[in-house]
């Protein structure tokens, strides 16, 4: 990742086991619930939906997960709480956020992406509008057109990235501030 080790994510902080270990139970729970829906809405009316002002585009509806893109799901998600380290790309090692992104495809479905964020994004694969983001496509956040950061989109406008120094493997909202702020796009690199 192409990223200074000194930037700053919103949300950065160390986490003891028992926390790290709740987390992952949030996150399976999380996971679960993401790879069944396709049921109605079971939110009561007028509850807030998610994404609902971000773009104007909301993008709550249940969209069908592939097996391959559920694979990458529940590798990525199995994966939170794993500590951050610049130039990381293995579990026992730590991962940044493009090595995060590259260690889970290769190894849940076999694909092989380019190492960096702004690679990963120069990628010539579909770019994917917001309405439309499904589970196991990239998202990518930065300025201009420089991707600095990216992530693993696992629905119901959530994401996995290895955020910061310091930090641990986590999900995070799309509609949170600095996300909001810096996203870039998506791309589906699993057709």
């Amino acid at each position: 990742m192409a990223v200074n080790k000194t930037a700053h994510y919103p949300g950065a902080r160390a986490r003891t086991p028992a926390a790290r270990a709740a987390a992952r139970i949030l996150v399976v729970s999380v996971a679960l619930a993401v790879a069944a829906c396709g049921g109605r809405d079971t939110r009561p009316t007028g509850a807030p939906k998610p994404m609902r002002d971000w773009h104007s585009e909301g993008y709550d509806r249940p969209t069908p997960v592939s097996p391959r893109a559920n694979d990458v799901l529940m590798r990525a998600l199995g994966l939170v709480g794993t500590p951050y380290r610049y130039g990381g790309n293995t579990p026992e090692g730590g991962f940044d956020c493009s090595g995060l992104v590259v260690y889970v495809y290769r190894d849940a479905v076999g694909v092989a992406l380019p190492r960096t964020s702004q690679a990963m994004h120069e990628l010539d694969a579909p770019r994917i509008r917001v309405a439309d983001i499904a589970a196991g496509d990239l998202v990518f956040f930065g300025s201009g057109r420089q991707a600095s950061h990216v992530g693993i989109y696992v629905g119901e406008g959530r994401f996995v990235h290895a955020p910061n120094s310091g930090g641990t493997v986590r999900m995070d909202r799309l509609d949170g501030h600095w996300w909001r702020e810096n996203f870039l796009g998506a791309r589906r690199v699993l057709h």
